[in-house]
């Protein structure tokens, strides 16, 4: 198991824009969904997404990021056009 923290660094590792460029970037988990919600927040304007536990601990442990880059690709990108 991981805490939320690693999967943070795990986003700005990948996508070392979120933070740089003004992204700001906050995960948590949800325990209803069982799923970790990641948050990206630019310009007072938020947007969310969820990624499930399996691929969350994939990308974490080096497996596999691809479930994860996707979304928080998508998720940036909706952010940017807000």
């Amino acid at each position: 198991m991981f805490d939320k923290k690693e999967l943070c660094n795990k986003i700005i590792e990948i996508y070392p824009d979120i933070g740089a460029c003004g992204i700001d970037v906050t995960v948590d988990y949800d325990e209803k969904e069982k799923a970790y919600v990641v948050h990206l927040e630019k310009d007072g304007r938020r947007l969310k997404t969820y990624l499930q536990d399996g691929d969350a601990e994939n990308c974490i442990s080096g497996k596999q990021c691809v479930s994860l880059g996707i979304e928080i690709a998508q998720l940036r990108d909706n952010v940017q056009k807000l």
